[in-house]
């Protein structure tokens, strides 16, 4: 009687720590356990949540996020909606992690944690959404198609059109994206340039504009 009087209150004890009262906001996530079964202490039972209260978590290429400091504009894009959704940057995690990329790439990713401004409407809990931080802005830039751009000793070049001829102008570029670059000079606006010029257009060579095709 002694041993199943102390088996019984250590088995009550157990159950009202066990006991969990949720805020009324929370809601169930997941379940990670949907059928009984013994399970190992420490084992999640129940995910709750607030789902008013959530935040978008980047993974960023660690050689993108050193560049990235709280309080950064973030746009989210292709979650569904019609509009890109407003964040901003609370933390850049201290440490990577490594992630294998579609291409089988090892790649060293940082996580980006940002706060919505914008309400997050009907975005719920590890819903996918594409991010674009912004690094750097200005007003009243000239910028040019990074594609127009080629490698001169430790600078930029890029080719003109002037007069039905290719001319090569050193260039001097300021901020980069991969499909954009801010033209610091070399460059005016208005300027005809040729995109991703191959091996054969060299500093005078005849040129003509393919049809259809912008060269700016």
């Amino acid at each position: 009687m002694e041993q199943a009087k102390v088996v019984e209150v250590t088995s009550a004890n157990a159950f009202e720590a066990a006991r969990y009262r949720a805020r009324s906001a929370e809601a169930e996530l997941r379940l990670p356990e949907k059928s009984e079964r013994v399970v190992a202490s420490g084992t999640p039972l129940l995910v709750l949540g607030d789902p008013t209260r959530l935040e978008g978590i980047v993974d960023a290429l660690s050689t993108d996020a050193v560049r990235v400091r709280p309080g950064m504009p973030v746009l989210l894009e292709g979650w569904g909606g019609d509009r890109p959704l407003r964040a901003v940057v609370r933390v850049v995690e201290p440490y990577a992690f490594t992630k294998v990329s579609a291409l089988g790439v090892e790649e060293q990713r940082v996580n980006v944690v940002a706060d919505f401004v914008d309400p997050p409407g009907p975005l719920g809990d590890a819903y996918r959404v594409d991010a674009r931080i912004v690094v750097w802005s200005a007003d009243k830039v000239l910028k040019a198609p990074a594609s127009v751009l080629f490698r001169s000793g430790n600078g930029w070049a890029a080719f003109v059109v002037d007069g039905g001829r290719a001319r090569r102008r050193e260039v001097r570029v300021g901020e980069r994206s991969a499909r954009e670059a801010q033209i610091l000079g070399g460059l005016k606006a208005g300027d005809l340039v040729i995109r991703y010029p191959s091996n054969e257009i060299s500093d005078g060579i005849r040129v003509r504009a393919r049809a259809g095709n912008n060269p700016r």
